[in-house]
């Protein structure tokens, strides 16, 4: 444990497996709502990491993305399904980085499912572009930082903790494991 977590008066670390995971990755991702998606071997400017937008998180912890069969993206995945997501759901709180396998897809239903009319920005000849694909993660492991009673609770014992002179924040941490 590294030293900044020793001074920790309660306990700071849980992992979570199975429902318990895959809920909070639900959670995280729907809150968060956007993600740093990246794929290994970049061919694009970006190298293989770009800001997407997590349209559904299922039951079953799979994460959802709609994205352009023309794209960066889709090709990389096609060269190695393993990628890499991020999270940030606040400022301070909300942390999470998923390992995940991702297959593209042209299924047009669940593009229908997935579609709303902001999505014409990118994909402009509607729900109906042929250009559309459907990329699904199915998550494999990863790791989060959060707090464990809202922001109020971790803000007040920040506060009383630099007042006292003693580690009182409100953190947890852990490996997901869905």
């Amino acid at each position: 444990m590294d030293s900044i977590n020793r001074n920790q008066p309660e306990m700071n670390h849980r992992d979570l497996s199975g429902d318990e995971a895959r809920k909070r990755i639900r959670e995280m991702a729907k809150d968060a709502e956007t993600c740093f998606f990246c794929t290994s071997g970049g061919t694009g400017p970006n190298r293989g990491a770009r800001p997407m937008s997590v349209l559904q998180a299922d039951e079953a912890g799979n994460l959802w993305f709609l994205s352009a069969i023309d794209s960066h993206t889709d090709a990389e995945i096609a060269a190695d399904p393993e990628v890499k997501l991020y999270f940030q759901r606040s400022k301070h709180a909300g942390f999470m980085e998923l390992d995940g396998i991702a297959t593209v897809s042209q299924d047009r239903a669940k593009i229908k499912e997935l579609w709303s009319f902001v999505l014409k920005t990118w994909f402009t000849e509607g729900e109906d572009d042929p250009r559309i694909t459907v990329i699904q993660v199915v998550p494999k492991g990863g790791y989060y930082w959060d707090n464990k009673h809202g922001q109020a609770v971790a803000g007040a014992k920040m506060l009383v903790g630099a007042a006292i002179g003693k580690t009182l924040d409100d953190s947890i941490e852990g490996k997901l494991m869905p």
